[in-house]
């Protein structure tokens, strides 16, 4: 049985930090005692999430505005985290979001923003955070996937493949560090009950009942003291990522397409 995971006193990186998923871990990571970096492009809102979370919780949290969909983003903001004597032991890849359409009538410069984000501030935030974790025989990092990671998504192709992409990031590195005192997670949620759908602007894309982001954040942390490689939140969304193990691919695809496709 894997020892659960200590982050009192610990310092937190949580990147998408100013809503949704990542203000609910924020959230659940200060009232475990932990210091926290949050990150995300609006300045303002993070320094007044920052300021409730260190009255509330009694902790340091500071905030770092960045879009980490850009070049360089990752190193500089890893590298002020540090300077400020807040090295992470633990990282928190939550920062995302989803084009809706067909992939060849969605601006390809928004769709190259997407993977930017959703695949390479993930790989670069990691690879900036994880020798330290690693020297300190200690650390997680918890890269938020999706449902959408276990099959192709129509009308959503690129979003679907970038979140593939970390699942399976996340649980070769996993293995990598079996033995060095450092967890990785990949955290699989359902339709979340966030501004994510907002954003994307296609009711469509809410598959079942919305999960509060509190809720998400909950299972995570049961799985990363479990030392889990992936979890998937909700029975009904564990159920539908398996279909691709019983059924025809094609047949999922058609699945998938009518549940996707524009009303």
């Amino acid at each position: 049985m894997a020892i659960p995971f200590e982050v009192k006193a610990q310092h937190v990186m949580i990147t998408g930090a100013s809503s949704g998923i990542g203000l609910a871990f924020a959230h659940a990571f200060a009232q475990l005692g932990a210091n926290l970096v949050l990150v995300a492009r609006s300045e303002q809102v993070l320094l007044n999430i920052c300021k409730e979370l260190n009255e509330r919780y009694a902790i340091n949290a500071v905030a770092i505005a960045a879009d980490l969909s850009q070049i360089g983003a990752s190193e500089r903001v890893y590298t002020q985290a540090c300077d400020l004597g807040l090295t992470p032991m633990v990282l928190v890849n939550n920062a995302g979001f989803a084009t809706y359409g067909r992939f060849e009538q969605l601006p390809l410069d928004r769709q190259y923003d997407e993977v930017m984000l959703n695949c390479m501030a993930v790989v670069e935030m990691t690879h900036h955070a994880l020798p330290a974790m690693i020297k300190n025989q200690q650390g997680a990092i918890i890269n938020v996937a999706s449902t959408a990671a276990f099959q192709p998504d129509p009308y959503m192709a690129i979003y679907g493949a970038t979140k593939a992409f970390v699942l399976s990031f996340s649980e070769a590195l996993w293995a990598e560090n079996l033995d060095k005192g450092v967890r990785v997670l990949a955290l699989c949620p359902g339709s979340t009950d966030t501004a994510f759908f907002e954003v994307v602007n296609a009711k469509e894309a809410s598959v079942g009942k919305r999960m509060s982001a509190e809720a998400v954040v909950n299972i995570a942390l049961n799985a990363l003291d479990r030392n889990q490689s992936y979890v998937i939140t909700g029975c009904l969304n564990w159920l539908l990522g398996q279909l691709y193990r019983f059924l025809p691919r094609a047949m999922t695809l058609k699945i998938a397409k009518k549940i996707l496709s524009p009303q």
